[in-house]
């Protein structure tokens, strides 16, 4: 063999490794971005149901509001002032 065949192969195999390592990381960028997206998904549920329970004490709220119970202005004042 001569030197030439010899920078040929050694080029071709540090081009190999070179891949080798870029397909590894484009492995666990793409299982990155997987796991990262199912974990938005589950906060966008989390926070549609935190939204809804938001709404429901609100609804709950202005019901106990409007309800029997006087504001402290419209109360009359007790019996001993």
């Amino acid at each position: 063999m001569t030197s030439e065949d010899n920078t040929s192969d050694e080029k071709a195999r540090a081009l190999a490794v070179r891949l080798d390592e870029l397909e590894t990381r484009l492995a666990f960028q793409d299982d990155l971005i997987h796991t990262l997206s199912e974990q938005v998904s589950r906060q966008e549920l989390d926070i549609r149901e935190l939204w809804e329970a938001k709404k429901q004490l609100n609804n709950q709220l202005k019901e106990v509001s409007s309800s029997n119970i006087r504001r402290e202005e419209d109360e009359t004042p007790p019996p001993h002032w």
